[in-house]
């Protein structure tokens, strides 16, 4: 039986994140107003920061993101009877919690709101503890190197080559534990490029107009969907940033970027103001009033992430409006009015989209014996009335579309408006077609990417549009 005690580092380590990042980003979330004493706390030194980031955030142990690999290995060990420890620079109260979850640490050494044990700080606490030589380290950069350098053996996780060069140099490694390498898809996923797809509505009010040979307007809207899509993105990195805990107890949102560690949260809070300015930027050589509209969508969706998704009923009202803001930028970066139908059409529709989308979470939820939707207003209860008021607004937006057909714009736009039924028909269908497969369980993404990726929603997206081409050209016969 291996009779050294086996040290292990927690931050980059045992779990895929930093807790002073995860501690300041749920005060952020929740208290933040003590946000402003980080100034105050920092003068006192690193370690009073900890303490008193860690005494006001909150988080639940078992949610983190933990190195499953590397925690097999500890818990053979331990079974094996060997001591582990748990020493690190984060403060002692979440080491202690995190411990206390795990069951696998004999002791733990951690930060106590006076010693920053990091560095040279934990070498010297280690070798008091422990002699030197007289324990293996489980560590992961280079902060680490003066620890290893005490050490009998050395365990590298989540290294770089380098690093792990490094250590081989001034220690015996006895195990190296790989890093993961982000590819393209984790950084699709940061992005969420997918939901891009949405900001297509702005192309709406052109093809509604029936100018689609206007090119500069084209050239607008192309410059429009970039800006719209980069400031998109930047709102959906701060979501998931404010999200993690939800999140990783989500069965299918625990496998997001920042949620399950693969990016570290450092990168979001860096990467979402970058983004933010460059879709302001690039919004700026549109002209009118769209970079406006712009600002208000992203005001708009900072008071969602913030506080109005844990509202009953006004989050989807919300998710309803950020849908049709982006046909009204969309309008504005042409300089065309929106009309009363598109309008209302737009709402309706939305609004049974938002309905969709909760429903579809909540019946997720329930299957994993859930009774409320984490970090929602919702019950699990609440589903078959969000599908009933869904589908009421879905046919109130079919409704819309069929009195528009008996207007004048009608008459003026189409060549053969009794075409147009067509696209009612179709429409009504899809409604149908898209509460049926949420109600089967089978509506997994956003409903506008649900419709991109679903063979029938494409074939009748197909339909649609051939109803409105015939309706607007006529038929050559």
């Amino acid at each position: 039986m291996e009779t050294i005690p086996l040290v292990v580092d927690l931050d980059g380590t045992l779990i895929l994140t930093d807790m002073l990042h995860e501690s300041a980003l749920s005060v952020l979330r929740d208290k933040p107003g003590k946000i402003l004493g980080i100034p105050i706390w920092l003068i006192k030194g690193k370690a009073e920061l900890k303490r008193s980031l860690a005494l006001y955030a909150s988080f639940e142990p078992a949610s983190l993101p933990y190195n499953n690999e590397l925690l097999g290995w500890l818990t053979q060990q331990h079974s094996a009877g060997r001591k582990i420890v748990l020493c690190t620079a984060s403060d002692a109260s979440i080491a202690v919690s995190i411990a206390g979850h795990l069951k696998i640490f004999d002791e733990v050494i951690a930060s106590n709101g006076c010693v920053n044990l990091a560095g040279i700080k934990k070498a010297e606490a280690l070798e008091e503890r422990f002699g030197g030589s007289g324990f293996d380290y489980v560590g992961n950069s280079n902060a680490d190197l003066s620890v290893w350098k005490k050490a009998n053996h050395a365990v590298v996780v989540n290294a770089s080559s380098e690093l792990t060069a490094k250590v081989r140099n001034i220690c015996k490694v006895e195990r190296v534990f790989p890093r993961s390498v982000n590819r393209f898809s984790v950084w699709r996923r940061v992005l969420r490029l997918h939901q891009w797809l949405k900001n297509l509505l702005l192309f709406v009010p052109l093809l509604a107009a029936h100018e689609i040979r206007n090119l500069q307007a084209w050239t607008s809207l192309t410059v429009a969907f970039f800006s719209f899509s980069l400031c998109a993105s930047s709102v959906y990195v701060t979501n998931d940033l404010l999200d993690l805990e939800h999140d990783r107890i989500h069965p299918r949102k625990r496998n997001r970027p920042f949620a399950s560690g693969q990016v570290p949260v450092w990168v979001g809070v860096i990467l979402a103001p970058v983004l933010l300015l460059a879709g302001l930027v690039t919004g700026s050589f549109v002209v009118g009033t769209y970079i406006n509209w712009l600002i208000f969508y992203f005001l708009v969706t900072c008071a969602y992430s913030w506080g109005l998704k844990r509202l009953v009923l006004i989050d989807c009202m919300t998710l309803a409006l950020l849908y049709t803001l982006r046909i009204i930028a969309g309008a504005a970066a042409v300089g065309h009015a929106l009309s009363f139908w598109l309008l209302a059409f737009s709402v309706f529709l939305f609004l049974s989209l938002a309905f969709l989308k909760r429903y579809a979470e909540l019946g997720l939820q329930g299957s994993s014996g859930q009774e409320s939707l984490h970090g929602r207003g919702y019950r699990i209860a609440d589903a078959p009335l969000i599908q009933t008021m869904g589908i009421a607004s879905g046919y109130a937006s079919v409704l819309v579309l069929a009195l528009y057909l008996n207007s004048e714009a009608v008459v003026k736009l189409y060549r053969a408006p009794e075409w147009m039924w067509g696209s009612v028909t179709v429409m009504l269908f899809w409604i149908n077609w898209a509460w049926m497969q949420a109600h089967r369980g089978k509506m997994n993404d956003d409903p506008l990417v649900f419709a991109v990726k679903d063979r029938t929603s494409l074939v009748t997206g197909v339909l649609f549009a051939l109803a409105i081409i015939i309706g607007a050209v006529g038929l050559p016969w």
